[in-house]
C-alpha cells in the first residue's frame, strides 16, 4: 500500500476519479479538496473574491493570512506524510512544486497524462509518466482494499 499525495488543480476534471480509485485499490491518499482538518479545501477567494486581481503586494500579504498558512501547513504535513506523489495533469505551478518537492525529498512521482498535450522532456525526472488509471495502479505496490 501506498500512502500517496496527489497533486493537481481545482479544475481538473480526471481528479476526483484519480483519488477515488486510488482508495479502492487499497491506498492512503491526501485529498486537498476535502483536507483532514474539514472543510472544502483552500481557495484564493476564500480571503478575497478579488484575489485573482490583486498587486503582488496584496498577494504577499495574502500568504500570511491563516486561511492560506492553515492550507499550507495541512499540505505541507501531508507531502512528508506520503510515500508517492501523483502529479494529474492538466495543472499549475502550485502542483508542479509539490511534484518537484516529493522527488528532491527522494519520494516517488508517478505523472499521470490523461489527455496528450504538448510533450515534457522534463518528466524524466520523475519515476513514470502513465497515460491510464490502470497503468498509475500498475507503477504502485499492490494494496489490499481499502478500509474505512
Amino acid at each position: 500500500m501506498a500512502k500517496i499525495y496527489v497533486a493537481s488543480s481545482w479544475r481538473n476534471t480526471y481528479y476526483p476519479e484519480v483519488v477515488a480509485r486510488l482508495r479502492e485499490a487499497g491506498h492512503e491518499v491526501y485529498d486537498f479538496r476535502n483536507p483532514p482538518h474539514g472543510g472544502n479545501g483552500f481557495r484564493w477567494t476564500d480571503i478575497d473574491e478579488n484575489a485573482p486581481d490583486w498587486t503582488f503586494a496584496q498577494y504577499a500579504e495574502g500568504l500570511h493570512h491563516p486561511k492560506a498558512e492553515r492550507q499550507f501547513k495541512a499540505d505541507l504535513e501531508a507531502l512528508e506524510w506520503a510515500d508517492t506523489c501523483v502529479l494529474v495533469l492538466p495543472c499549475g505551478r502550485s502542483a508542479h512544486t509539490e511534484a518537484g518537492w516529493m522527488a528532491g525529498a527522494g519520494k516517488r512521482v508517478i505523472v499521470y497524462i490523461p489527455e496528450m498535450a504538448e510533450p515534457e522532456l522534463m518528466y524524466k525526472l520523475f519515476d513514470a509518466v502513465v497515460d491510464s488509471i490502470d497503468g498509475l495502479l500498475r507503477q504502485l505496490p499492490a494494496a489490499g482494499p481499502a478500509t474505512e
